[in-house]
């Protein structure tokens, strides 16, 4: 399995290497412009956008028939490893998808929230910049030195972001998230010494065929792991999670849920499959965490009153089916391990596109109704039903009702269950998919109610009704064309 991460030697071309660098750097580039032009209007904002989706382009078509291209940049005495294969594609095309589309929905949203923080503008796009920059290099990172800078650059740009509403409650949730995440960062920072004290490496590859099983390899997984699932919200360290949501921007919930906690995921699955390939016990021990995730968080979603909340706790429910990786990856037979290794990641990208939707169009009905409880949205049906059928057809994702992107994904994972016979995940995978339903049909018995009273409502422009829109088509309709993605992931590891 560990050959499907692209830690292979090979080369890379000049060319390619120059879009590497322009789908890091663009995007910084973009965000300063951004925060000395401020664009009030969307379609600035696209034409921008449009320069690093055709760096990534250049990538996919070198990378797309390749087993994947890996490489080290020596800087003065540090050297840093870093790969490019379906994978990787698959999640950068994912960041910029979701940004571009958090960027094309600001504008509109702040014009629109009567309680917006004007000087926030200015800081938002360098923060975005920032963020997409971040999540790029985790993605492409083989090396604990990058994945911990980009862990870093990631985890301060994420609350900067939280903090731009200039609320007391967000400024106490920000303060708090800034805590836990340092708090992370340093069991991750002391993990990381241990490995590079034990056998002097930083790098995957490196570590992967120097480290012997004993106590300096556990405790230093122990580490890393505690640090990166708190800063993923894994059950049960996921406490922070609902009220940064809560005060937050919608874009940038959008961002949150549909990345940031993603990736600290992506590390800590790596790290286990390079270190600790056959901890079948402790994989074990995680599905637990996974199980508790799926049904505690869903029980939450339910029964919370306010709609962000819904969408907060349905987040660490649905983290839950990714942790659902660790048993099926970690000391399982091949084919069980191939059939998990594609459901891990395309549950991923169709969490990702779904929640990224179902935020945006939240928010699109809390600035129309000025509501932001769920009991509020009653009769929203008749006023805002494009809101609505965003909201739901992105449900039919997170559900994972055919023939969506998240119908695919648990079809993979509950195919990879039965193969090995881990009756356990069967049981969350059902579980999980009846309280997905209970929360969402939630939602939508409240918009229904025929006799609720007139309010004074106050539609959104088109513009943001049509991003959410968007998003939601993306996660139902890429579960017709999957056959792409799944080859990207199928070939990461051939050749190696």
């Amino acid at each position: 399995m560990i050959e499907r991460l692209g830690l292979s030697p090979l080369t890379i071309q000049a060319e390619s290497m120059v879009a590497v660098w322009v789908v890091l750097g663009l995007p910084l580039l973009l965000g300063a412009v951004g925060g000395l032009v401020r664009p009030a209007r969307g379609w600035p904002v696209a034409m921008a956008g449009l320069l690093p989706l055709l760096a990534l382009a250049w990538l996919w078509r070198d990378v797309d028939s390749e087993a994947g291209r890996s490489w080290m940049i020596e800087i003065g005495s540090l050297a840093l490893y870093w790969r490019i294969n379906g994978l990787t594609l698959i999640l950068i095309a994912l960041t910029y998808l979701i940004g571009l589309a958090s960027a094309l929905y600001t504008p509109a949203y702040l014009r629109e929230d009567p309680q917006r923080e004007p000087r926030g503008q200015a800081w938002f796009w360098p923060l975005l910049g920032i963020l997409i920059s971040s999540l790029s290099l985790i993605w492409l990172a083989v090396d604990l030195l990058s994945l911990y800078f980009g862990l870093e650059l990631m985890g301060l740009s994420a609350v900067g972001l939280m903090l731009l509403t200039g609320k007391v409650d967000a400024l106490v949730a920000g303060l708090r998230y800034l805590l836990l995440a340092l708090v992370g960062s340093l069991a991750f920072l002391l993990g990381v010494s241990l490995l590079l004290g034990a056998w002097g490496r930083l790098d995957l590859a490196g570590l992967a065929r120097a480290v012997e099983p004993g106590a300096p390899l556990w405790v230093a997984v122990a580490l890393l792991s505690a640090g990166l699932l708190l800063k993923a919200a894994a059950f049960p360290l996921h406490a922070w999670l609902a009220p940064v949501h809560a005060s937050a921007w919608i874009p940038i919930s959008a961002l949150h849920a549909g990345l940031v906690v993603k990736a600290s995921f992506f590390i800590a699955l790596q790290l286990w499959l390079v270190l600790v390939p056959e901890a079948t016990v402790a994989a074990w021990a995680i599905g637990g965490m996974a199980g508790a995730a799926v049904i505690w968080g869903g029980v939450m979603a339910w029964r919370a009153a306010k709609l962000k909340d819904v969408l907060a706790w349905s987040t660490v429910s649905q983290l839950g089916y990714l942790l659902l990786a660790f048993p099926l990856l970690i000391g399982t037979d091949s084919a069980v391990a191939a059939l998990a290794w594609e459901g891990t990641w395309l549950q991923l990208a169709a969490h990702g596109l779904a929640k990224a939707a179902m935020f945006l169009a939240a928010g699109n009905l809390i600035l129309a109704t000025g509501e932001i409880r769920v009991a509020g949205l009653a009769g929203a049906s008749r006023r805002f039903p494009l809101s609505l059928l965003s909201f739901g057809m992105a449900a039919i994702s997170l559900v994972g009702l055919p023939p969506s992107m998240g119908f695919t994904a648990k079809w993979l994972l509950l195919h990879a269950a039965l193969t090995g016979g881990h009756w356990p995940w069967l049981a969350v995978l059902g579980i999980g998919t009846l309280l997905s339903a209970a929360y969402v049909f939630r939602v939508f018995r409240y918009s229904f109610i025929e006799d609720a009273p007139e309010y004074e409502f106050h539609p959104v422009p088109w513009g943001m009704d049509a991003i959410a829109l968007l998003l939601a088509l993306s996660a139902l309709l890429l579960g017709l064309a999957m056959e792409g993605p799944l080859d990207l992931l199928r070939g990461a590891g051939e050749g190696s």
